[in-house]
């Protein structure tokens, strides 16, 4: 007679163990359907010019408040001399009524105006000593030098330490942006890596080509520069057109672009400041509709700076990755206005 013994039911332990596996191999192709696609190559190609275009801006205000440093470090510096020089001429003016105080006790007693220079402050000596009769001419002299001197130093000290200050908001400031830089370039660096060497080859080639093509298409028109300085700088530019965007740089090997900017007008014995942020006040502001060939061009709140080139181009290094190039002004960012120099 055939058995009808009931089959054996799995553990509890077992059942548990089929279950999570199989909850696991759900999520695991859940996670898999909904993952997000491997971005393309254009796609990465899209997200480092836009990371190498903010970190081009970054590399801008670096460098401006570096500018900015330095000049306040030189102001502190000229402001401490002051300083020093003032307080031994102050001395040597004190140092002189000590030595007519001791001719005073020698010749019988010191002057009532001499004890009460010694014994107060200063600074209130000449209020406190207005009434006293007994001062002679060279020791009012004297002591008013000496109340003046003091006024005029505490200035000093006092617009030193606010320079001092202002140096270290600045130092501030330019940690953060070299952080900024470094943290942009290392994102576009970590884009760049995930693709292959032929692929980053292939990318660098183009822009390469996009500079070159540039050159060769552009109709610049003939609009006649504002001044033979602008005609010079502009045609200085031009002979750096495929040159690399460096960060720093101000030629000739790599420009970034207020190094090119800076070098160009140097080739037209005109000297303009280094950064964007400065070289807004290096001439006269002037409308889009006044722009003539060689001014300066400043976009995206004057954090990017070119030459303006005729027929609404600008010949400029646009961002790092990139090389020196004429563009259309109507793909660089927001205008912000013209700087005619001279």
């Amino acid at each position: 007679m055939a058995s009808h013994r009931r089959p054996k039911q799995p553990s509890r332990a077992r059942v548990t163990v089929l279950t999570a596996t199989a909850a696991a191999a759900v999520a695991l192709t859940s996670q898999a359907a909904h993952a997000d696609p491997k971005p393309s190559k254009g796609e990465v190609r899209a997200k480092v010019e836009k990371l190498s275009h903010d970190a081009g801006e970054a590399n801008e205000q670096y460098y401006g408040a570096k500018e900015k440093q330095q000049k306040l470090e030189k102001e502190v510096g000229a402001l401490q001399d002051k300083v020093a020089r003032g307080q031994q001429e102050i001395n040597t003016l004190r140092n002189g009524l000590g030595s007519l105080a001791a001719a005073q006790y020698r010749s019988g007693g010191i002057d009532p105006s001499v004890q009460l220079f010694l014994s107060s402050n200063p600074d209130t000596f000449l209020d406190e000593a207005s009434a006293l009769d007994q001062l002679t001419a060279k020791q009012t002299e004297t002591l008013g030098k000496i109340q003046e001197k003091q006024r005029v130093l505490a200035q000093q000290r006092k617009e030193a330490q606010d320079k001092l200050g202002d140096l270290e908001d600045v130092r501030k400031t330019l940690g953060e942006k070299k952080k900024e830089l470094q943290t942009k370039l290392g994102k576009a660096q970590r884009l760049l890596n995930s693709m292959t060497a032929a692929e980053r080859a292939e990318m660098r080639e183009e822009q390469k080509r996009a500079s070159r093509d540039a050159g060769d298409r552009v109709e610049l028109g003939k609009e006649a520069p504002a001044s033979a300085w602008g005609a010079a700088a502009l045609n200085a530019a031009a002979t750096q057109v495929g040159k690399p965007y460096g960060r720093g740089g101000t030629g000739p090997g790599s420009f970034d672009c207020s190094g090119l900017t800076q070098w160009a007008y140097a080739q037209a014995n005109v000297q303009i400041s280094r950064v964007t942020y400065t070289q807004v006040n290096d001439g006269v502001h002037i409308g889009r509709s006044a722009l003539k060939p060689g001014d300066l061009v400043f976009f995206n709140n004057t954090a990017h700076v070119g030459l303006y080139a005729g027929n609404n181009t600008v010949l400029h290094a646009p961002y790092p990755g990139t090389f020196v190039r004429y563009e259309s002004m109507d793909t660089i960012g927001s205008f912000q206005f013209g700087v005619r120099v001279g």
